[in-house]
């Protein structure tokens, strides 16, 4: 009987060591939470594609427990306003950070 109970102890211990390396914390992600951003990333993307005033090749978008940062270079700041619009309408968006830059005509 000692043994089945031992047997059943070490079972809850590995199965809640288990459990605990998947628990976010400030910087990392649980499993849910980036299933969750991969989702909203993936919506993103989605909405610049079907968007005529944003390249959806020059924008890139990541997700990190809700929050979306978009980077690259974009040909005029009414893009990248745009981007950051649409990204904001992406269900389960908490806030967007806009790290894009103006490409100069100058080049």
């Amino acid at each position: 009987m000692k043994t089945k109970q031992r047997l059943s102890a070490a079972c809850a211990a590995v199965l809640m060591a288990a459990l605990a390396a998947c628990a976010p914390t400030r910087t990392h992600e649980g499993t849910g939470e980036y299933i969750d951003d991969s989702v909203i990333t993936t919506k993103v993307k989605a909405a610049f594609a079907e968007d005529p005033q944003v390249k959806a090749t020059e924008v890139k978008v990541e997700t990190f427990k809700g929050t979306v940062q978009l980077s690259g270079f974009v040909v005029s700041r009414q893009s990248a306003e745009r981007a950051v619009q649409l990204a904001r309408e992406v269900k389960g968006v908490k806030a967007v950070k806009d790290d894009t830059v103006v490409k100069s005509a100058a080049h």
